[in-house]
């Protein structure tokens, strides 16, 4: 009976190679446009659903009331941050690492990674329980909070942040299995977090059936129960051994060098999900001081623009597996094709719903709120900053392409140069002119138009230098 387990065992490994292989050649071999759109798919499947999610606990806020919907405004940034980095940021450098890996044929470096990305993991959902969940009263006031919106985000935050290493396990394995270029397995498993995230969400808010009513921290405490859920799914998936790649601590030691495969890109990127929250909480901040109301119709309206992050991501997960493959197998000129391709289509996409977002901005507002004041506030930020949402689908999709490259410093640079422009004219508008809460959607619109085309210029400089590089090793080996 052993015998027989053993020998099925080994065929299941031999099966997951053989499927591993065959997806290593198509990144490097197969058509870019079409293999990418095939990658893509089924994240883009998952932000249909994520999205559903994010427009349900919106929703469920406005259930609750206008405090709710600025408490959750509020919190927000942290939330997505906390998404970002766990997903985007640090999962980009565990795929883009586990990526160059295996395009270099080196399958034993590949799965000991997956050990020091858990251990940086477990770091940073830390940093977020300390961060953002204890020290949130002292943030959320800085923000502007007081009396019950400043206690339903206290609340929300505490659970929400206390249970961060549950989201942090799960986006850190997806992003182990994309990096192999399976984006179908970490999708689905997503998506069954999400869909049993929102009845969760909306027991533990509303108080349905025999769940308590929890207000805002229900849907702090659904989240986390949901990320658990798929935390353990991956993790089986993984220690199978059927994605290719097996789990296992035997024999692995903790390297430096493999940490640092990891940090050089997901370090420096996380500094870019840090650069969009920052930019994100200064203007809540600012658009405080124009009212409650205010503050919910723009927390409505900047929800739209957060929700192009995952959109983008769906591209940006693939782009980082097939232009890290490809820069492990030494491809560079196939490696800055995909990254051109991909953000020409993540462009295309988020600018077709900024601009249908700009057209018909009640649609969307409509959807949490029917406050005339709500209303009033939200509609002005759609019709700026939608049709800008196009330079955010470039400068993010190359950011994620940056990373499959491992030179994510120019794109981070360019969210550098978005943050500056979002606290210094939003510091000006609000002290010197009388434009309102208006002039700060301009200001928002300016700053995506500066980060595209910042990371456009980086992402042709890393061009440029890895052609002069190999030129020069070509005039030397002839």
């Amino acid at each position: 009976m052993n015998d027989l387990s053993s020998a099925r065992v080994n065929r299941v490994g031999e099966h997951a190679a053989l499927r591993r292989q065959e997806a290593t050649k198509r990144i490097l071999e197969g058509p870019i446009a079409p293999t990418l759109i095939r990658l893509a798919a089924p994240n883009v499947l998952l932000v249909f659903v994520q999205t559903a999610v994010a427009v349900a606990e919106t929703w469920l806020a406005g259930r609750l009331g206008t405090e709710s919907l600025a408490a959750l405004a509020l919190v927000f940034p942290f939330a997505i941050l906390m998404q970002m980095m766990s997903a985007g940021s640090m999962g980009g450098g565990v795929s883009s690492a586990t990526a160059r890996a295996l395009g270099a044929d080196d399958v034993a470096r590949a799965e000991a990674l997956i050990v020091h990305a858990i251990v940086i993991a477990v770091a940073m959902s830390l940093l977020f329980t300390l961060i953002p969940g204890v020290g949130g009263p002292w943030l959320y006031r800085r923000l502007g909070a007081e009396g019950v919106v400043l206690d339903e985000a206290v609340r929300y935050a505490a659970v929400l942040f206390g249970g961060a290493l549950a989201m942090w396990i799960a986006n850190t394995l997806a992003s182990v299995v994309r990096g192999t270029g399976n984006m179908a397995v970490p999708s689905f498993m997503l998506i069954g977090v999400a869909l049993l995230q929102i009845p969760l969400a909306a027991g533990f808010m509303l108080g349905l059936g025999p769940l308590p009513r929890l207000g805002l921290a229900g849907a702090g405490l659904a989240q986390v129960i949901a990320f658990a859920a798929g935390s353990v799914a991956v993790f089986l998936f993984l220690r199978s051994g059927r994605g290719g790649l097996k789990f296992r601590l035997s024999g692995i030691v903790l390297r430096w060098t493999l940490f640092r495969d990891i940090l050089s890109v997901g370090a420096i990127a996380c500094l870019s999900s840090l650069q969009a929250a920052l930019s994100v909480s200064v203007i809540t901040g600012l658009v405080a001081v124009y009212g409650t109301a205010a503050l919910a119709g723009y927390g409505i309206g900047a929800r739209l623009e957060f929700m192009q992050v995952p959109l983008i991501f769906a591209i940006g997960a693939a782009l980082v597996a097939m232009v890290g493959t490809n820069v492990g197998a030494g491809e560079w000129q196939r490696a800055r094709r995909i990254a051109w391709t991909g953000a020409v289509l993540a462009a295309g996409l988020t600018g077709a719903i900024g601009i249908a977002a700009a057209l018909a901005p009640a649609a969307w507002i409509g959807l949490f709120s029917s406050e005339t004041s709500v209303r009033a506030a939200g509609t002005p930020y759609l019709r700026i900053v939608g049709p800008f949402y196009s330079f955010l689908g470039l400068g993010f999709a190359l950011y994620f392409a940056s990373q499959g490259m491992g030179r994510v410093l120019g794109t981070v640079l360019a969210g550098t140069a978005r943050l500056a422009v979002i606290v210094i004219g939003g510091w000006l508008v609000v002290h010197f002119t009388y434009l309102g809460a208006d002039g700060l959607f301009f200001v928002i619109a300016l700053g995506m138009m500066v980060f595209g085309l910042g990371a456009a210029l980086a992402v042709a400089r890393i061009a440029r230098s890895t052609a002069r590089k190999h030129w020069r090793g070509d005039i030397r080996q002839g």
